[in-house]
Parts: structure tokens; sequence; C-alpha cells
């Protein structure tokens, strides 16, 4: 279970995700190079291309990013989707495995306007990386500047859609959780207004009880409709820490606590990391469950002329301040 939002506060730009799992999967910040050879199971392979950064698990120095920016500032993650996901035969077109989507889309593309060409005649095709490695089922989200889309490969087909909201979860699909914010129009950040009747001139008795009703639990449907409204009503200065600490802050709202998410097998789903990009700086923000001290790689501190992936272990373990 995963939540991705987008974030706009005057010219800055940001993307990012937590990512909510209850296991690591070896996961580094990982930076691609421009001339690092990108090899593909069907397409021809990229000899130089655009320079990308974001957290992957690089397997025989092939990186298999969950979420990634490029330094044009397209930005593209995969979340879990369950059920719903399906990856057909190869056809004829472009066939592309679903672990290459990421580094396929962010090597070609510097805006959604060019990943929609690129993606005509496109086939997610159930091609593993390795044997031992079943594929995820996923969908993404992918934005710029300018747009959200999210591509959801079912057994219709692979639907490209509008995402206006800026956020995704994982099951249902999108077409879901758009009309599903339809049951939340009189949730509020105001003070609620006496609708009641009666003339008994009710009022509140505390601040917050515009947004009753906001549902507080952490299923992908409630995570939707939660991050949206602080989305929504976000309120910070156009300044980057204050930015980056709002971020933070809107994906602590969905983040998932060890022990209040039991997978089937007993296990603790939890927000292993959160994860905030600058997509215009190439700024590359994270924090993990036991750390909750913000690490920053930035894209463009590397040489990004190089053919290796540069990979950073997470800073993971508690960090505290000292006062006295």
């Amino acid at each position: 279970m995963c939540t991705s939002i987008t974030f706009h506060n005057g010219d800055h730009f940001y993307f990012g995700r937590n990512l909510d799992l209850e296991y690591s999967f070896g996961e580094k910040v990982a930076i691609l190079p421009r001339a690092y050879r990108l090899k593909f199971c069907r397409e021809p392979d990229l000899e130089h291309h655009y320079a990308m950064i974001g957290m992957a698990n690089v397997t025989d120095g092939y990186p298999l990013y969950a979420e990634a920016v490029n330094e044009k500032g397209l930005c593209m993650a995969g979340l879990n989707f369950p059920g719903n996901a399906f990856y057909g035969e190869e056809a004829e077109g472009k066939n592309i495995a679903p672990y290459e989507i990421i580094p396929w889309v962010l090597a070609q593309c510097a805006t959604i306007d060019e990943a929609e060409r690129l993606w005509q005649g496109m086939h997610l095709a159930g091609i593993p990386f390795r044997e031992h490695l079943p594929l995820a089922p996923l969908h993404w989200i992918v934005a710029d500047q300018k747009r959200c889309v999210v591509i959801e490969p079912m057994k219709e087909g692979v639907k490209i859609m509008e995402n206006p909201v800026g956020v995704l979860t994982n099951n249902p699909p999108l077409d879901f959780h758009l009309t599903n914010l339809r049951q939340y129009l009189n949730v509020t950040a105001q003070p609620p207004q006496d609708r009641f009747g009666g003339g008994w001139s009710l009022s509140p008795f505390g601040q917050g009880m515009g947004a009753m009703g906001l549902p507080g639990d952490v299923s992908p449907a409630s995570r939707f409709v939660r991050a949206a409204f602080h989305k929504a009503n976000s309120v910070c200065e156009q300044e980057e820490s204050a930015n980056v600490s709002q971020f933070f802050h809107i994906l602590d709202s969905v983040a998932m606590v060890r022990g209040s998410v039991l997978t089937p097998e007993g296990k603790c789903d939890i927000t292993s990391y959160s994860c905030c990009v600058n997509a215009g700086t190439g700024v590359y923000y994270y924090k993990t469950y036991d750390n909750s001290r913000i690490s920053a790689v930035n894209l463009f501190h590397e040489d990004l002329e190089g053919e290796k992936v540069t990979e950073y272990d997470l800073v993971k373990g508690p960090q505290f301040y000292e006062v006295n």
C-alpha cells in the first residue's frame, strides 16, 4: 500500500510518496547518469538519455525504480494495484516490461505531452526481470509541472487517465477514487456552519469540527481522500524548507504506524520511507520509519555523463539532536 502526491506552491513543484510495505526490498537512492546503457527486453537499447534520481533496488547494475524524477522534471511512481493490474502477452507494437516503464519513460521524455506520444502502441507485457522475481501488480502516477496522469494496466487494456487531484493510492482504480471524493463535499477546513435546523443556534465546541467526516483509517480510499483534503487546504510559505516540510506533513497524515495494519500473514505494514523531490532542482529528500530526520541527495551534484549507477544507502537509524 502506498500514497503518492504532487504539490505546487507558486513556481515550485514537488512530487513524492509514502512507500508502505512489510519488508525492505533493498532500496537505495539511485542516480542513473546519461551515458548508462539502458537495456530493455524488447525495445532498442538507449545509449544516451536523460539522467534521473529515485528510490530503487539495484540488481546486477540495473535500477528497479519504485519512483524517480528525471533532469527535466518529469516524475513517475509505481503503486501497488493487486487484483486489478493485468499484464498481457506480447503484441505488435512497443512491448515494455512493467519494471522497465519508469526508466523507459523518464529516459526519453521531458513532459507528459512527450510521454503520451511515446505511449502510443505501448503494451505492458508480463515479462519478469528474473524468474525468481515475480512482477509486482502496479499502476503508475506520472506528473510534470502542468499535468498529472495515471496509467492503469487492466484486462480491458491500458487506461491512461488525467488525474486533476494529483493524488494516487491503491485499489480501487482511479475513477472510483475521483467519484468517491464527492461524498466529502461538506468537509471543510473552516469552522462548520449551523445547518442542523431547529433554531437552537448550535455552535462548534472545538477547532477542526468542519472536517468531521474525513475518514481516519488507512485504507486506500480513505488515504486518497485525506491526502487530497490536506493537499487542497495546504498553506505554507513559498520557500524550499517550508515546502518540503509541508510536503512531508501531508504524507505523515496518511502514514502507517507499526502495528496498526497487519497483513494476512500477520506482518506489520509500515511506511518504510517517505520521499519528496523538487522537480526543478533535482533534490531528492527522504526519511525512513525509524529516522525522521530528512536526508537530501542532489541529482546535479553527480557526474551525469557517467556510465554507472550511483547508489546511496538509506540513513535508517534514529538520530537525535541533544539540546543539553
